[in-house]
């Protein structure tokens, strides 16, 4: 392991990170060696990400992430309205 691999500049379980390589916003559910298992902050289908691919989110990007889904989801129609 290097100095680049340590745990400690891999981020935390439950922290929110963007995946570089997507252009993804997702919190880290799991780590699986330099993997990153990621879950998209509204749910639905996990991925995985190199650690490597991978930076923090501040959290006002986090929460203009989250209100946008939210609205995105008020504009849909209603199943069986």
């Amino acid at each position: 392991m290097t100095a680049d691999d340590s745990p400690s500049r891999s981020p935390a379980i439950g922290a929110t990170v963007r995946d570089t390589r997507r252009n993804r916003l997702g919190i880290v559910t799991d780590r699986i060696g330099t993997y990153l298992r990621l879950r998209p902050l509204t749910g639905g289908r996990v991925w995985e990400a190199e650690s490597e691919d991978t930076e923090p989110v501040a959290a006002p990007e986090v929460l203009r992430a989250r209100l946008a889904e939210v609205n995105d989801r008020s504009r849909r129609p209603r199943p069986g309205c």
